[in-house]
């Protein structure tokens, strides 16, 4: 399957709402990927983005840590499906030895936790033509 690079191009909190949005752009196109998200995903990313640097490790950072504490690293995310208006995603992992392993994850998660490294993200051609057709 096609994978697409994408890029975080905006996000958008309203606190008085239950949802928030985040948009991917293409990086070597003119396609926008929406995703909702909820408050504290949203408020997350933020964080990360800003470089906000909490006392304690909340969720991202604690997955972050078990990932370098087995020695292993980030390579990127992948939005990879699409299924009764929900997204899929995975954490693409290299485990040392060069073992790549693909962890089922929220796209919001896998976003927050791939931001603060600056791993890539990529969008299954299939799923920007389904969301696309969803509009």
């Amino acid at each position: 399957m096609t994978a697409v690079l994408m890029e975080l191009s905006r996000i958008l909190i309203r606190e008085m709402n239950d949802y928030q949005v985040i948009e991917l752009r293409e990086v070597d196109g003119d396609r926008t990927f929406p995703i909702v998200i909820g408050l504290p995903e949203a408020q997350a990313i933020e964080r990360r983005l800003q470089g906000i640097e909490m006392k304690r490790p909340l969720t991202h950072e604690l997955m972050n840590n078990l990932i370098e504490e087995f020695g292993a690293e980030l390579m990127s995310i992948t939005i990879n499906d699409l299924s009764d208006h929900t997204f899929f995603a995975t954490l693409d992992i290299q485990r040392p030895g060069g073992e790549m392993l693909h962890v089922d994850a929220r796209p919001s998660d896998a976003i927050a936790l791939g931001i603060a490294r600056g791993v890539p993200v990529y969008v299954e051609e299939h799923v920007l033509d389904e969301a696309e057709s969803e509009c």
